[in-house]
């Protein structure tokens, strides 16, 4: 097995495993927040940190860059924090384990972070630096990203003088992505009522499913665990009755969800034709997404002469009727570029709590208008249900410039580089870039990095040759005036 410090560029890799080492998951950023702050300080170079733990670097043009332009180098200090069921592991306490087979990088048991600590590793590689030439550089790193955008809504460009952004947060090498969704997060609550039970309780555990990023990936019909397990519960229920005790899945808003768990509470006459529909339905599931979920598996557990308490009928339907008439995936393409999705949401998590059945979904749109459409809808149905919403998040769509001359040229030098014309594509995902240029007049933004598989799940792997591929491109697009 190749150790981490044998991959090139060593300068890199050594920043991204000290990162690796930090925890930072959303929410939790300050402790890779105050460590930028002191290499700053180490390196004799100007840095602001504000309360919400971004966090500005600048460092002065080498000679003969005095006057270029300055570049603003941007990425975002959180990551996705998942976990295989079986591995214990806290994210708040415990720095990542790393692991490479000599072509790919991946963190043992849980999400890598790659997505975007590979952009905090190229930044920090470069300020370190006092070989690289390049321009005036401000240095950007943006907290709570993976969550709603939080930094970059909350950060005070002011002092950043640059009106060229590279934004290092993509997940595909030769790709200059110059647009993206805008999005929210909604906050689905229905009131729910419990009663006191007995019966046989049947423990539901659906699993092995793909997930994915909820923007990346969603155009790959991945099947969402929440959502099935709804369709699940509704067909069961159209047959026998029974009470939901325990319903919840999915971890983050921005992830499909792989895993998702049921209880219910069942008249012991009926338990064996319940189990024996869980099975056709199973059988039927795995057919239907043989091909984009081949591990779905559905564990099923019973406990004889329960007593306890469940949602009565009237929570329970409640409960199954949102499930299934909330909209899921997506729901429309864009007219102006070919296989781009418009419009779409994930239902990211749902559990049961104390009083309310909560659904929480990442809604993202290219439209303004459409984004603003599908969450009157789910207002109108959550409201339908007899529920609440509230949303948080709002960001805006990152808009497609005609005229980019940033883009030309980094599109000028990959073509030198390596002989064919980089790709100029719009992406459903979001990206900070659209918040970033409401607070800087005719910011030229374009966003790249190097090849990762699996972001936000457990199977996250960084191709190391394309890191270094890109490396060497952005040393090229800082020296080249």
């Amino acid at each position: 097995m190749t150790k981490i410090e044998q991959l090139e560029p060593k300068e890199v890799f050594s920043y991204f495993e000290t990162i690796c080492g930090i925890p930072h998951g959303s929410y939790h950023e300050k402790a890779l927040s105050d460590y930028c702050v002191q290499f700053a300080k180490e390196h004799g170079l100007q840095v602001m940190q504000d309360e919400l733990y971004n966090v500005i670097i600048k460092k002065d043009a080498t000679k003969g860059y005095e006057q270029e332009e300055p570049l603003i180098i941007q990425g975002h200090l959180d990551m996705v924090c998942e976990k295989k069921k079986e591995v214990e592991f806290d994210f708040e306490t415990q720095g990542l384990r790393l692991e490479t087979d000599g072509k790919q990088l991946f963190a043992v048991g849980t999400t890598l972070g790659g997505d975007d600590g590979i952009a905090i590793a190229y930044a920090l590689a470069i300020l370190a630096s006092d070989t690289i030439r390049h321009p005036t550089l401000e240095v950007v790193f943006t907290v709570s990203e993976e969550v709603g955008m939080e930094g970059a809504a909350g950060i005070d460009l002011s002092a950043c003088k640059g009106k060229r952004l590279l934004n290092i947060d993509s997940e595909e090498e030769g790709i200059m992505l110059s647009s993206c969704a805008g999005g929210v997060r909604t906050y689905s609550e229905l009131p729910i009522s419990r009663t006191k039970v007995e019966g046989d309780l049947i423990r539901l555990e659906l699993n092995g499913l793909t997930g994915g990023h909820s923007g990346v990936e969603i155009h790959k019909w991945r099947a969402n665990a929440n959502v099935l397990m709804g369709r699940l519960l509704l067909s069961l229920n159209r047959k026998h009755a029974f009470l939901i005790a325990e319903l919840r899945g999915g971890l983050k808003d921005n992830a499909i969800p792989r895993e998702s768990y049921a209880e219910m509470i069942v008249s012991p006459d009926l338990t064996q034709r319940i189990v024996d529909q869980m099975n056709d339905l199973l059988t039927a599931y795995k057919n239907e997404y043989r091909i984009s979920d081949p591990g779905m598996e559905l564990g099923i557990r019973i406990e004889k002469d329960f007593k306890g308490e469940a949602l009565d009928e009237a929570s329970s339907r409640r409960v199954i009727g949102f499930l299934n008439s909330a909209p899921n995936g997506i729901q429309a393409m864009s007219m102006e570029i070919e296989g781009l999705v418009e419009t779409s949401l994930n239902l990211g998590i749902m559990e049961l709590k104390e009083g309310t059945m909560l659904f929480t979904y990442a809604i993202r749109s290219s439209k303004g208008s459409a984004k603003d459409a599908l969450c009157d809808k789910m207002c109108m149905i959550t409201e339908l249900f007899e529920g609440s919403i509230r949303m948080s998040g709002n960001y805006p769509a990152w808009e497609f410039k005609k005229d980019s001359a940033f883009r030309d040229k980094m599109c000028r030098i990959y073509h030198e580089m390596y002989g064919v014309q980089p790709l100029v594509e719009a992406v459903h995902a979001g990206l900070e870039c659209g918040l970033l240029s409401e607070k800087i007049e005719d910011l030229d933004c374009v966003s790249i990095g190097p090849n990762m598989s699996g972001i936000h799940t457990t199977e996250e792997k960084l191709d190391i040759a394309s890191v270094k591929r890109v490396w060497e491109y952005i040393l090229r697009l800082l020296e080249t005036k």
